[in-house]
């Protein structure tokens, strides 16, 4: 007899429990190659956009360097942020470095919220499909005593159906934690990676304009 066979022989728990394990792991798998493409695509842009847009002789052309480079739009919206009127509004209160610090920290905590998409789900499935796999274990071996007592006797008949469904179950649950977990980590490194380096730009970029705002006061 197939897993799915003795999944499917199961009561409405022991089904409901199957199906909420293929669908966190559908969607754990989903999440992880989606990220994994666009993160490594992001470290790529990330490199590539710096370089043109320091490279870049003024800012306007280094906008539009970044808007052929940065493709995951991960360090436009903190230039364009810097670029944005402020005036008659309270973002304009304080001088420029305070109005800088806040319109770059705004602008990057909106950009890293994309990075962390996705991030909350591999840590609740890699939290809870053990328990949810568990639940199948426990329910299973509920229903192999259920046997016994029904029979009188053991019998390997009565519980080898229940028995292999939880182990069944156990498995499960195993199999679908453990690529949230390592995804949830490998992905979080390189998250914290590229947050590096966009903290690294905003700070140069908050740099550049202060001491181009300097500059007609020194003359």
């Amino acid at each position: 007899m197939s897993a799915l066979e003795l999944v499917l022989q199961g009561d409405a728990v022991s089904v409901g429990v199957a199906v909420a394990l293929l669908l966190m792991s559908i969607g754990s798998w989903v999440v992880i190659l989606w990220k994994g493409w666009m993160l490594q695509r992001a470290h790529r842009d990330v490199a590539r956009s710096a370089a043109a847009f320091w490279q870049a002789p003024s800012m306007e052309q280094a906008m539009v360097s970044l808007r052929a480079f940065d493709r995951e739009l991960l360090l436009l919206p903190l230039v364009e942020a810097t670029q944005a009127p402020t005036h008659g509004t309270l973002a304009a209160a304080g001088d420029a470095s305070q109005q800088l610090t806040r319109v770059l920290r705004d602008a990057l905590h909106g950009v890293l919220h994309r990075l962390q998409a996705g991030q909350v789900l591999l840590a609740t499935v890699g939290s809870i499909a053990p328990f949810v796999g568990l639940l199948g274990t426990v329910w299973g071996i509920y229903h192999a005593l259920i046997g016994i007592a029904g029979a009188g006797q053991v019998s390997i008949d009565k519980i080898s159906g229940p028995v292999g469904e939880a182990l069944i179950m156990t498995a499960a649950g195993l199999a679908v934690a453990i690529p949230a977990v390592l995804g949830y980590n490998i992905l979080g490194r390189v998250i914290g990676r590229i947050e590096a380096d966009l903290e690294g730009f905003a700070r140069d970029v908050r740099e550049l304009l202060l001491s181009q705002a300097q500059k007609p006061a020194s003359h």
